[in-house]
């Protein structure tokens, strides 16, 4: 009698991989909705006759509220789950998007991007449910991965965006593509609750509740992930100050519309999407991650050089394109880094202190970009946001000098 063998039980990698697809469709979808809006905030804020600096206030505002709600959900995710974090704040920037399109002033549309970032301070948790599930050799590269879908995203949702907004059509013709992410973002919802599966494992000991910003003292005393914090905030205030004037400065240049500036942003996601599904792994495997990083952060300076030093409007998208394989190779870095630096149960608050950083740079950023543009010239936040990614290129390099010493401490002490 021929015996039927047992069924074959999938290695726990298979079960991963499946986990980590599914992340990788709903970050997409919810960043398609994202890119949808971003490339057309100065133009809705020009149709409700907001002046540049508040245009930058619009932006700063979202990142006022990261700042605040990164830390505690990346908190609160370490203690109920990423499950559940998801869904709350992909729920939020539905909501956040509806109220948007209704906006009746300027001053009302900043609020509603507050309110957006407070519930839009998911990255963290994103990142820490990648942490959970893949071992520490492999974090660079599948960091890379969910950060192809943000990149993914920002191909087709500037793409769309352009294809759907109406500028002939006055507010209306800005409304329909804010519509439009309103609808992804919920169809991003819908995927959290039956799709997604709870990737953290629950300790036996609940990790002890920290105040708000809590883990700064230890984030300060771990060498690496201070670095790496301050590589974050340094890269953040250069990129945002770029993309909150990007309109307004090519408007200024060259003329250009909400569409022209939409195709752009997505010149931007067709390089991201390729270099941190393809090469962005690879690169960290090869070089280590400190290197990669500081080199992630001078070719973004290429690029904003690029764009500054133009001679044409055609160069540009070029110019885009070499800063996005820079942003590309940074991010997931970053991200990996300190988790690798961090013990288990403080993945999430770590990786929530970063995405605060990050939104300080974004709340600065724009700021002082928009402030510049106004009062001192349209190239200024670019030559700065230059200028800014020596300094964090040089912390990256420091930190991987910090991570070889901590690999060498063990083997001396033995």
């Amino acid at each position: 009698m021929t015996q039927t063998p047992p069924p074959r039980t999938p290695p726990a990698d298979t079960g991963d991989r499946r986990a980590l697809a599914v992340l990788f469709g709903i970050v997409f979808i919810n960043l398609v909705g994202f890119g949808l809006v971003v490339p057309l905030l100065p133009f809705f804020g020009d149709s409700l006759n907001a002046a540049p600096w508040q245009v930058a206030l619009m932006f700063s505002a979202y990142s006022v509220g990261q700042f605040f709600a990164e830390p505690f959900w990346g908190r609160l995710s370490d203690r109920i789950g990423r499950k559940p974090v998801l869904l709350i704040t992909v729920v939020a920037n539905a909501l956040g998007y509806l109220m948007l399109a209704f906006a009746p002033n300027i001053w009302v549309a900043i609020g509603i991007r507050l309110f957006t970032g407070l519930g839009a301070g998911n990255v963290s948790t994103v990142q820490g449910y990648v942490a959970d599930v893949t071992p520490p050799e492999k974090r660079a590269g599948r960091m890379g991965l969910i950060g192809a879908a943000f990149g993914a995203g920002f191909i087709a949702g500037p793409g769309l965006s352009g294809i759907l907004v109406q500028e002939d059509m006055g507010r209306l013709g800005y409304q329909l593509p804010i519509f439009a992410a309103c609808g992804l973002a919920a169809a991003a919802a819908i995927g959290v609750v039956f799709l997604l599966k709870e990737s953290l494992v629950r300790s036996a000991t609940p990790a002890a509740r920290t105040p708000f910003l809590g883990g700064v003292k230890d984030a300060a005393a771990n060498p690496v992930v201070s670095r790496v914090i301050l590589v974050t905030l340094i890269y953040m205030a250069g990129f945002s100050g770029m993309e909150s004037t990007f309109g307004l400065w090519t408007g200024a240049r060259y003329d250009w519309g909400a569409r022209e500036v939409a195709f752009s942003f997505m010149a931007v996601g067709v390089v991201s999407v390729f270099c941190q599904a393809m090469v962005t792994g690879r690169l960290a495997r090869r070089f280590g991650e400190s290197r990669v990083l500081a080199v992630g952060c001078l070719l973004f300076a290429c690029g904003l050089l690029g764009q500054l030093l133009s001679p044409a409007a055609w160069v540009v998208p070029v110019a885009m394109a070499v800063g996005g394989f820079g942003m590309a190779i940074t991010m997931p870095n970053i991200s990996a880094m300190i988790s690798r630096a961090s013990p288990p149960d403080r993945q999430g608050a770590m990786l929530g202190l970063n995405m605060a950083a990050s939104s300080s740079g974004r709340i600065f950023g724009p700021v002082v970009a928009g402030a510049m543009f106004s009062s001192l010239g349209h190239d200024w936040p670019l030559a700065v946001g230059a200028v800014l990614m020596v300094p964090a290129a040089l912390m990256a390099l420091n930190a991987g000098r910090a991570v070889q010493r901590n690999r060498e401490a063990p083997a001396a002490a033995e």
